[in-house]
């Protein structure tokens, strides 16, 4: 059984602590995030088979394009259609984690005017319920591969590490988007055109080898390229290389909007209370 947790009013001493109220705060991060997730599935008409479908025909279509129309190469001998969802996969994590954390604090204005606690709990709680859609969608990886026969080798024991870098490349311009939008509400408008411009820049209904040589590593400035790279070497194994350069500069663009969207969000954070 945890020690209770005693809260003293003092100036200055929130900030202080900060980091450390994150711990004693934990258990609200639990109930918020299972909150979003019955929210998100409590009394829809398709329920958890939306999860299903979504990804389903978008991978449809994108291997009729791409696989069949404009005749891009795959990665090995890998079916066009298993490269397709194992971009997929990361993308669609990447994006609903990035369009719950950018609207989270907004959805919880009555809970953050009248309660203290870091607000940091409340854009991280949203991620969960992107998450639990990325499990869903994984079975249909899963029936994709016994379709085609096509076994992983143990480079898919790494996926958990891809599926973490890409809910870090999503937190932080989350972090940095849900703080501007307190402050000025037309930002909510900024996330759909981000995703739907970012499902054009980044490779996922065709194989990241199809950018010339000269320009992978500028291409590679899109965070996201280096999370689905890495899904793809991890899912498909020896069929997918990985651009290490590429990747490490992903890694480092990963980093840098995560710091500027923490400094940027504790920054507004005193005054969300006020605006919000």
């Amino acid at each position: 059984m945890s020690k209770p947790h005693t809260l003293i009013i003092e100036p200055g001493l929130a900030e202080r602590h900060y980091w450390r109220d994150l711990w004693h705060y934990r258990e609200l991060f639990f109930v918020l995030a299972w909150r979003d997730v019955s929210v998100r599935y409590k009394q829809t008409v398709i329920g958890l088979a939306w999860a299903l479908i979504q990804p389903l025909m978008t991978m449809i279509v994108f291997t009729l394009i791409f696989g069949k129309v404009a005749k891009l190469p795959t990665e090995g001998a890998a079916p066009y259609a298993l490269l397709v969802y194992a971009g997929l996969l990361p993308w669609q994590l990447f994006s609903n984690s990035l369009t719950g954390a950018s609207g989270s604090l907004i959805g919880n204005a009555s809970l953050i005017s009248k309660v203290y606690f870091p607000r940091l709990i409340v854009p991280a709680a949203a991620v969960v319920v992107s998450f639990i859609d990325f499990l869903i969608s994984f079975v249909i990886l899963i029936g994709l591969m016994l379709w085609y026969r096509f076994l992983p080798n143990w480079q898919i024991l790494t996926l958990p590490l891809f599926v973490l870098m890409a809910f870090l490349a999503s937190l932080g311009p989350g972090l940095w988007i849900t703080a501007l939008n307190v402050k000025y509400r037309d930002f909510r408008y900024v996330i759909p055109f981000i995703v739907q411009f970012g499902l054009y820049l980044s490779p996922v209904g065709f194989s990241s080898s199809v950018v010339p040589v000269e320009w992978r590593l500028l291409y590679s400035l899109n965070p996201v390229v280096g999370v689905i790279d890495g899904f793809r070497w991890a899912i498909l194994g020896g069929e997918s290389s990985l651009y290490l350069p590429g990747f490490l500069l992903s890694w480092g663009g990963i980093a840098f909007f995560l710091w500027i969207g923490i400094r940027k969000f504790r920054r507004m954070e005193k005054s969300f209370a006020d605006l919000i």
